[in-house]
């Protein structure tokens, strides 16, 4: 008989695409989406959660990747043979759940999600195949007040975050940019794939500056890696309108008037109807935010701001951070858009066959949680519970009883649960980012005590003891209290190290 193959064991391995997130980053990102929540909550909008996995055609063409398997989504077939995908955004689910519920709904229906959403893409450096997302959305407000509510609902959620004077919300509108389609003379179906070749050089004019785009809106750019990019084979004259449409300036002369400064040659583009519907789009957006409290430094209108290809309908908004910070290389980091969103009126009309105008606003939220961590100035990590160590097996119950107390009185508590002995114990708290351990061996349950040994303080003291003998002299940061006077002490001594 063949021996039995014994090498069937897994390989540990992640998933390509994908991260386990640990403690530290878990409690930063509870943290933020609490603040986002309570924004969210305070505008009026409610909690909706709907399932990771939806039927494939409910997603809808809104896909996000179409040049790869599956069309951008991971997908598999069920046992009716009926395909199903993960969710790539939250608000694809959000159209099927309206949809199916129109006739119940507050008209408008006003929610907010988070979640984690999935993307069958090729993964990157900072590009994963799941990420989260946290949403607020208003469907069936066609006014253009919804969208300036979303712009506010951005801004004051930044605020909350503590990015005051370091973010932008920038708007535009789509009928703006099927205005400049029309003075371009691309039309809609036959110019399709030109005028999405358009949409994305406008969207690289921040990283590429006006020759990269120019290059990209002519017969194409090569880059720095020699990769080429195919152009949008626009001739001079189109390219010199598109150097003028963005060249133009919309500014508050007063809450009464706009002015709108046009460079010369944009000529009947900008008096087509659908250039000045998205023109009055913008004028109502940025009048209703300056009426609200909102300044030009956190909301202003920017004709490059483009978002989802295929997806939009009207008004446009992105969050862009303003600032730079050095990264672990010591190298600048700019993190530019961290949200963005904007109306989308013909999505939920897939199902019901009736237009249903909807509006909404997405944070990346580990994007953003990334640049929150850079400019933290505190930069602490987050205190681990205190560990009571064993000393005595045979006393293990009024180990537990200590731990206990400290647990009803708020405090953050484990009874070390090894094996091991006490410089193991030790490590362990270290491992844990304990602020102290609680030691009671024979002699201090003799006298009704217990030692506290602050971590913290010690490892500051054992940094600056240069030999044994000393750090044996000076047993740094320990000291001893009754048993009635622990949970006050420790409280005292957590509450000293968290400032």
């Amino acid at each position: 008989m063949s021996k039995a193959n014994t090498n069937t064991r897994p390989e540990a391995r992640l998933a390509k695409g994908f991260r386990d997130i640990e403690a530290p980053e878990l409690k930063a990102l509870n943290d933020m989406t609490g603040k986002i929540r309570e924004v969210y909550e305070r505008y009026g909008f409610e909690a909706l959660d709907t399932p990771a996995i939806e039927y494939t055609d409910a997603l809808g063409k809104f896909l996000p990747d179409q040049d790869r398997p599956n069309e951008g989504v991971f997908s598999f077939q069920d046992e009716d043979e009926q395909w199903m995908s993960l969710r790539y955004d939250l608000t694809a689910p959000l159209a099927r759940y309206v949809a199916q519920n129109f006739q119940t709904l507050p008209k408008p229906f006003r929610r907010y999600a988070f979640g984690n959403v999935y993307r069958n893409e090729k993964p990157g450096p900072g590009r994963f195949r799941q990420f989260m997302q946290f949403d607020a959305d208003t469907v069936g407000a066609e006014s253009v007040a919804a969208d300036a509510e979303m712009c506010m609902l951005a801004a004051d959620t930044l605020e909350a975050l503590g990015l005051r004077g370091k973010f932008v919300i920038k708007v535009n509108s789509r009928n703006i940019l099927e205005g400049l389609f029309e003075g371009l003379g691309l039309h809609l179906e036959e110019d399709w794939l030109r005028r999405l070749t358009v949409l994305r050089a406008l969207d690289k004019l921040d990283r590429l500056g006006w020759d990269g785009v120019k290059a990209l809106l002519g017969e194409g750019r090569t880059d720095e890696s020699g990769d080429r990019t195919a152009g949008a084979r626009l001739n001079v004259e189109q390219i010199s309108l598109v150097q003028a449409f963005l060249s133009q300036k919309i500014e508050d002369e007063n809450f009464d008037g706009i002015a709108v400064q046009r460079p010369y040659g944009l000529g009947a583009m900008t008096d087509s109807e659908i250039y000045q519907k998205g023109l009055g789009e913008l004028i109502d957006i940025k009048r209703r935010c300056r009426a609200a409290g909102f300044s030009n430094d956190q909301v202003r209108i920017d004709l490059t701001v483009i978002r989802g290809l295929e997806y939009y309908t009207g008004p446009v908004f992105e969050a862009e951070l303003t600032f730079e910070v050095k990264g672990d290389d010591g190298k600048p980091v700019r993190f530019g858009s961290v949200g963005g969103g904007g109306r989308y009126d013909d999505l939920v009309a897939r199902f019901t066959g009736e237009k249903v105008p909807a509006t909404g606003f997405s944070i990346g939220v580990s994007r953003l949680q990334a640049a929150l961590s850079l400019i933290n100035e505190k930069k602490t990590e987050a205190l681990g519970p205190v560990v009571v160590l064993v000393m005595d097996k045979g006393e293990i119950a009024t180990y537990q009883k200590m731990t206990q107390a400290l647990r009803n009185a708020g405090i953050r508590a484990e009874m070390y649960l090894g094996s091991s002995g006490m410089k193991a114990q030790m490590k362990y708290a270290d491992k844990r980012n304990s602020p102290c351990v609680i030691i009671q061996g024979s002699d201090e349950r003799a006298k009704s005590e217990v030692t506290i040994k602050d971590l913290i303080e010690g490892a500051k003291a054992a940094a600056a003891i240069k030999d044994n003998k000393e750090w044996k002299a000076a047993r740094p940061a320990q000291f001893s209290v009754s048993e009635s006077h622990l949970v006050q002490e420790v409280h005292n001594l957590i509450k000293r190290h968290q400032g």
